[in-house]
């Protein structure tokens, strides 16, 4: 009982001395602690100081930054405004002295003004003075005139009207011969200046564009290789030929000639293609009516085709656009038209660059002269299948595609049909006529050529008061010789301009005519 009570008490003084060493840890323990917590807190205070200093220091620095950048700022602005000051006022002072300068010469001329109104004032009335003396002035000569001319007709013993009409008929036969000789000086100056003008606009013309001088033939022959071609050609009965003509609309001429067929049409388009037919069909060697017509369709398509190449190739030539397929085509089609012999396509750019180099000497389109040049013989590719000429069927085509209205009447009256309603009509006629009459353009029947000189010499012959006429210079000249009894100077002049115009208006002829009319007076007399 009592080892029960003692080991109590020793356990009972364990567990005391166990709370109290467990309670003297947990005080030496928050002790520590407090002691650690103490020591980091003043390192944080240490360190908040720090960086308040620091940051006290840096706010100090950006401030005096700050002021010095204001300062620095504020000095350029002063001096900026002291440059722009100084700036406005050296020119007030320029427009200061500016005004001065002014205001002294409009004082002058203030002064210099009124001067010459004081001066106009002055001679006002001096005009007034002499106006009045040349009034009295011109009553007593009045007066003067009509008593001589009373002391006159008392002396003359004729009335006034006698006198009047007298003076008349004088001044009448003296104011018409100098009025022919006067005529005949400002005709001679005018045409003589024209000439040279004209001359030298186609001189200039002519020697900037240079074309081949050459003629095409307008015969179309296909060559056949031998006799038995041509009789397969012909075909049993000539079933053949009667096909191919059927189907190409043209003639097929075959005779004697050996080795040579002759095809025969108005139009130039089926000529082409029933020879390139032709030839086709005597390389292929398959000749019958289905093979005729199957080849003949398909050249026609190749022939419109390269018809429209060669329209758009040559509007390219020429430097002429926004011209339509229908219109290219057209033109393509004068490739094969020829006038003369000469090829209507190569004409047609021809009078196209003459039209231009001339409208430009004369300060006028060139661009719209060029195209006025191209399409003036557009009407010939139509021709054969409308009726009129080809002026009048070129206009009517050329409206129907709207083209400008002085294209349509250069087309229309480049041959005088029609009036020319604008300046390049007379230009294109002028261009048609160059590229027309140029050595080696074009050929002319000898039939066709006497009959052209023998009504140029009727034309010239049949004037009252001509002698002779004849025509030289293969026609580009018909020289007149006239009676000098019945034909004075005056009226030579005048029948000269008539012949002129009697040619222009019942010829048809290639460039122009030009009409030389003599008047000689020969005195013979015999001594015996």
């Amino acid at each position: 009982m009592e080892k029960f009570n003692l080991l109590a008490v020793v356990n009972e003084w364990v567990v005391l001395v166990a709370l109290v060493a467990g309670g003297l840890g947990a005080a030496v323990l928050w002790v520590v602690q407090a002691a650690r917590g103490k020591s980091r807190l003043r390192a944080a205070e240490l360190a908040a100081e720090g960086v308040v200093r620091d940051a006290q220091q840096k706010a100090e620095n950006l401030v005096r930054t700050a002021q010095l950048e204001a300062k620095t700022e504020l000095i350029a602005k002063r001096e900026e405004f002291e440059r722009e000051t100084g700036k406005i006022r050296s020119d007030m002072r320029e427009q200061e002295i500016h005004l001065a300068k002014r205001e002294d010469t409009v004082d002058r001329k203030w002064e210099a003004v009124n001067a010459k109104e004081r001066s106009q004032e002055g001679w006002q009335k001096k005009l007034e003075k002499r106006e009045h003396d040349l009034a009295s002035k011109d009553q007593q000569l009045s007066a003067t005139l009509a008593e001589q001319r009373a002391q006159l007709l008392r002396l003359a013993n004729v009335t006034a009207e006698e006198a009047k009409e007298m003076l008349l008929k004088r001044l009448e036969s003296e104011v018409t011969h100098e009025a022919s000789a006067l005529i005949e000086r400002v005709v001679t100056g005018a045409r003589e200046e024209a000439v040279n003008k004209a001359r030298e606009i186609t001189l200039n013309a002519i020697q900037r564009y240079a074309a081949d001088h050459t003629c095409d033939s307008t015969i179309s022959s296909v060559e056949i290789p031998n006799d038995d071609m041509k009789g397969r050609v012909i075909g049993r009965e000539g079933r053949n030929i009667r096909a191919f003509e059927k189907a190409t609309g043209v003639d097929v001429i075959i005779d004697d000639t050996p080795g040579l067929v002759i095809i025969s049409g108005f139009d130039p388009i089926r000529r082409e293609v029933a020879r390139i037919s032709l030839e086709r069909l005597i390389q292929d060697g398959r000749i019958h009516p289905a093979r005729i017509e199957e080849l003949v369709a398909e050249t026609q398509k190749e022939v419109e085709a390269r018809v429209l190449e060669i329209g758009k190739s040559v509007a390219l030539e020429a430097n002429v656009n926004g011209l339509s397929h229908k219109l290219l085509a057209l033109l393509g089609r004068l490739n094969y038209r020829t006038s003369y012999g000469q090829n209507v396509l190569r004409h047609s750019v021809e009078v196209a660059y003459l039209c231009q180099v001339m409208a430009e000497e004369l300060g006028l389109d060139g661009a719209l002269a060029r195209r006025c040049g191209l399409l003036h013989d557009i009407g010939k590719a139509a021709d054969h299948e409308v009726e009129g000429g080809h002026p009048q069927i070129g206009g009517d085509i050329l409206k129907r595609f709207g083209e400008r209205p002085e294209v349509i009447n250069a087309a229309a009256g480049h041959h005088g049909d029609i009036p020319a309603a604008s300046p390049y009509a007379p230009l294109v006629a002028a261009a048609d006529a160059m590229s027309a009459s140029r050595p080696g353009a074009r050929r002319e029947t000898l039939e066709r050529y006497i009959k052209r000189l023998e009504a140029l010499e009727q034309i010239a012959s049949s004037f009252p008061g001509i002698r002779q006429a004849y025509a030289i210079q293969a026609g580009r000249e018909v020289r007149v010789i006239v009676d000098p009894e019945k034909v004075d100077d005056g009226q030579a002049w005048q029948i000269a301009r008539n012949i002129a115009q009697k040619v222009e208006q019942e010829l048809t002829y290639p460039g122009e005519i030009k009409v030389t009319l003599l008047r000689e007076v020969r005195c013979v007399e015999y001594a015996k």
